[in-house]
This record gives C-alpha cells, sequence and structure tokens, in this order.
C-alpha cells in the first residue's frame, strides 16, 4: 500500500514541500531513497524504536521510503514524524483518513516522545499558502506559530497524539492559539534618563534611531559606550506585523524561536563577541545546512560589535556588502542561501590600543601605534558609517555635578520623537521599497531631499574645508534629512546640514586614515 505524507524544508526564509511517500510490499528490508543526509538516514532506527515502544509493529515486509523531489537534499530530523505516520497507515495498523490533509514535521525519541525542530514558523505559513487543514508540529515548536491566521497549528507531545488527529477525533485542546500578552521592553535595556551626560552621543543616538543609521563610537573605557547602544533599543520605534513576521522566521530557522510564545514583537539587539568567527557572523554550515549568522540574527534590530577594531580584518571587511545592500547570500559548491539583513550597525571602539588618548596623560601609545589601531577599521567600512561619534570619559565630580543640576529625559520621550519621524519617512517612501532615511539611494536623495542655494553653499564650504568624500558628502544629506524629520521640518535647513556635517567625526580626526 502506497501513502504520502506532507513534510517540508527550509530554504533561506522559506519552507519547500517534501513529500514522504511509504510503500509496503513483498519482500524484505526497510530502504530511504530521495538525497537524505545521515540525519535523515538515522530516523529509520530512531522511528522503529518508537513504534514498538507505544505498540506498534514492524511489517516484515519490503518498506520504501522516498523523500520527494528526490533531487533535493533532505537535512535534519524532523521527517521522524512523517515516516512513523507513513508506516503506520501503509500497514494499516490504524484508520487515518486524514493522513494527506495535514503537514507534520518532527523529531521522535525513543519511547515514542515528540521533540522540537527549527523552522516550526515557516512549515506552518507554507501549511496555510497550500490550503492544507492544518499542520501538525512538537508543541515548542508550534508556539512559533500562535499568531498565524487562517492555519489550523497542532502543538503534540507525542506520536499517540498525532495518531489522534489524523483519525478524526476531536482534538480542540492541542490547537495552538495566540494567548500572550505584549512582551515589556527587557529589563537590562538601560533607560536614557539612567545614562547621565553624554548629551552629545545621546543626541546622535536618537537622530540614528530616526533615520535607521548605523553609529561608530570612539571612547575611552567606562566612558559608557555599550550603555549608549543597548539604550538604542528602547528608543526604536515598534516592530511592524511584517517585520515581526520575517524576524521570527530567521530565528525559528536557526532554532531560536520558541523561547516565547508566538511572534518575536521587539527589536533583537546581538552583541556577537569580537573573536567570533566569520560564519559566525555572516552565516553559514555544510551542504544545505546553512543557518543564518548575528548579521541575520539582527534583522530589524540591532548589530552591536564592541571592541570593533579587535576584530579580524576578514570579518570587518566581510560587513561591506551586507550593510550596503541589506542581505546576505551564502553560496557554497550546490547550494545557495539568502539570508535578509537590514539592520543598524553600531561599531564601539578605544581611540588606541591602551584605550587612554585624549584622557589627560594617561596614554602610553605612540602616534604610530595609535593611527594603527583605529586604520584597522577600513576607509570603504567606515564610509558606510552615518553617524560618528566621540564618547568622552566623564569624572566622578562632574558626574555628581551633573546628576544634581540635570533631569535626563527617559527613553519613552525620545521614542516618541523616533516614532513620528519614522512615520513621516513612512509615508514620504510608499510606493518605494525603503522604510528609512538610510536606505535612500542617490536617486531618492535627488527627488526627496532637495537643498536651497543656502544649504547647498553651506555643504560645499564644509566639504571643501574638511575634505570629506562624496560618500560622506551623500551622508551628511540623509542624516540632515533625519534631523529635520525630527524638528517636523518640510525642507532641510542650514542648521540640519551643520549638525549633520558635525557627526562626521572620524573624517576629520588626525588619527585615522580614509
Amino acid at each position: 500500500m502506497l501513502i504520502r505524507i506532507c513534510g517540508a524544508k527550509c530554504v533561506g526564509i522559506e519552507a519547500v514541500n517534501v513529500t514522504v511517500e511509504v510503500s509496503i510490499d513483498r519482500g524484505i528490508g526497510i530502504h530511504l531513497v530521495g538525497l537524505a543526509d545521515v540525519a535523515v538516514k538515522e530516523s529509520l532506527l530512531r522511528t522503529t524504536t518508537a513504534l514498538q515502544a507505544l505498540g506498534y509493529h514492524i511489517p516484515g515486509k519490503k518498506i520504501v521510503i522516498n523523500l520527494a523531489p528526490a533531487d533535493v537534499h533532505k537535512n535534519g530530523s524532523g521527517y521522524d514524524l512523517p515516516i512513523a505516520i507513513g508506516v503506520i497507515a501503509a500497514s494499516e495498523q490504524c484508520a487515518l483518513p486524514y493522513a494527506g490533509k495535514y503537514m507534520m514535521m518532527g523529531e521522535l525519541g525513543l519511547d515514542g516522545s515528540v521533540r522540537g525542530i527549527p523552522g516550526g514558523l515557516l512549515f506552518a505559513e507554507l501549511a496555510g499558502q497550500e490550503g492544507m487543514d492544518g499542520v501538525i508540529l512538537p508543541l515548542d515548536s508550534a508556539m512559533e506559530a500562535a499568531e498565524l491566521e487562517n492555519t489550523k497549528v497542532y502543538g503534540v507531545e507525542t506520536l499517540n497524539d498525532v495518531v489522534r488527529i489524523l483519525s478524526g477525533e476531536e482534538c480542540d485542546e492541542m490547537l495552538v492559539t495566540n494567548s500572550h500578552s505584549p512582551v515589556c521592553k527587557p529589563a537590562d535595556i538601560p533607560d536614557f534618563s539612567d545614562i547621565i551626560g553624554l548629551e552629545g552621543p545621546k543626541r546622535g543616538m536618537e537622530i540614528a534611531a530616526a533615520g535607521g543609521h548605523n553609529i561608530a563610537m570612539i571612547g575611552p573605557p567606562g566612558s559608557g559606550k555599550s550603555s549608549l547602544a543597548k539604550a538604542l533599543v528602547g528608543i526604536l520605534p515598534p516592530m511592524s506585523r511584517e517585520e515581526s513576521l520575517e524576524t521570527s522566521k530567521i530565528f525559528s530557522i536557526a532554532g531560536k524561536g520558541s523561547l516565547r510564545y508566538g511572534l518575536i514583537d521587539t527589536r533583537p539587539f546581538r552583541s556577537p563577541h569580537y573573536s567570533a568567527s566569520l560564519a559566525a557572523i555572516i552565516g553559514g554550515g555544510g551542504g544545505d545546512g546553512i543557518v543564518p549568522g548575528e548579521i541575520s540574527l539582527a534583522h530589524n534590530g540591532v548589530l552591536f560589535l564592541d571592541e570593533a577594531a579587535q576584530m579580524p580584518r576578514s570579518v570587518a571587511e566581510a560587513l561591506r556588502a551586507p550593510v550596503e545592500d541589506r542581505k546576505v547570500v551564502i553560496s557554497r559548491l550546490k547550494s545557495k542561501v539568502e539570508y535578509p539583513s537590514s539592520f543598524m550597525l553600531v561599531l564601539a571602539s578605544n581611540p588606541c590600543p591602551c584605550g587612554y588618548w585624549g584622557v589627560g596623560d594617561r596614554c602610553t601609545c605612540t602616534p604610530t601605534q595609535r593611527l594603527n589601531y583605529l586604520s584597522r577599521l577600513s576607509g570603504p567600512m567606515m564610509d558606510r558609517i552615518d553617524i560618528h561619534l566621540s564618547v568622552p570619559n566623564i569624572s566622578a565630580a562632574e558626574l555628581k555635578r551633573l546628576k544634581s543640576a540635570v533631569t535626563p529625559e527617559p527613553s519613552s520621550v525620545v521614542a516618541a520623537r523616533v516614532k513620528a519621524a519614522r512615520g513621516l519617512q513612512h509615508r514620504r517612501f510608499i510606493g518605494e521599497n525603503i522604510n528609512s532615511n538610510a536606505e535612500m539611494g542617490n536617486k531618492h536623495i535627488e527627488r526627496f531631499c532637495l537643498l536651497d542655494e543656502e544649504c547647498n553653499a553651506l555643504l560645499m564650504s564644509i566639504m571643501e574645508r574638511m575634505g570629506f568624500s562624496m560618500r560622506a558628502y551623500f551622508r551628511i544629506i540623509k542624516v540632515a534629512r533625519t534631523i529635520a524629520d525630527l524638528a517636523a521640518s518640510e525642507c532641510i535647513r542650514p542648521v540640519h546640514i551643520s549638525e549633520a556635517a558635525s557627526f562626521r567625526y572620524l573624517d576629520r580626526v588626525g588619527t585615522v586614515r580614509f
């Protein structure tokens, strides 16, 4: 008897159909075909043991299991569940009239339990697109898809639960629904009001959040660079439904999506160590098992690279294309996968090897050492950073004075201004396939960032005096457009140009070559 069970596999951030065909006929032996990797081939022993543990028998006949299409590599342990159901249905040990109407994936334990797998959200989305009656997944994996509409998602814990669903029993208690309340801001995100002083860097962070601009911070140890980077997440605008779904799919593929119930609705903040490998940052893996790296896990959020000057040169330079294209393409001999990677890049670095250049006379580095240190961040890479911030070290006496004299704005007030500026940009870019000022190309700048004669003369004067590159020219205009949006100004004014140019700090200091 021939039975077909619907499964799937992930390719990038999409899922594609895989049909598990099980045929039982005269003969002997169990045969698995269809370009399966080692993990899938091992499923035969797991599946047969799980079936026997639950009281099912393995037919003493020839069992052929085909994973179609046969020219696509299959990987992972998720095919255990459809294979087991296929054997039960093909051997007619149970009547499963709905076996072909549900998509199912899951790993089996030797006792018949069902364990979580990566990609649950993508499988549920595909089942809805294909018009299937629903999708059956391990409970943890099913939780990722709780907020999907028009798709019945069943969360199961054992193989017997799946048999009950496919036999037509009422199993509404296994349906996974969205019952969680909105997630509050994580407690480890600092509030802007907790950061005393540093009004200039905080202003730069606000502008960066309002326009989605990349940032580089230079300052001595303990000056507050990490706190500023973490506080940035607290002022970013809420995620849209599309952004939430896309980010959740990436986390689902990486096996990190079932840590909470439903879609991810807080912007990710990724902070890999500076010694992380190229594959960890960009993504990688063997064969078809290509998983997203940190730049994709930071999609629609923040990628914070502390001690950026200490990063291996090859890793730092590999960020050029993703920062510019907002996607990463990972190629292998027999496969190529594309992941989105639209993130805000935040770099932080000390000004010199010892870290104390500019702090009194504490620096012990030579001018050559200082030059070589920050020059590890190449000119082409730094040209892709819109905002450069100098983060000074505040003395204890000055900090005490500021605490009593100044009442800093909380993140909620700053976030309201950022949200209003992003709303202006959303309306401005309708139909343009971009969402923020940072994503504008030269054609968008010519259309949406018109400069009057006074602004143009001021910008030309700054360019000549500071020796900025043409890429810096366009970066200044984009940042000026964001500053104008924060001020609710329809036009870019000279004051906006002046403030935007002040954030090209690293283009002017004599210790960095571009």
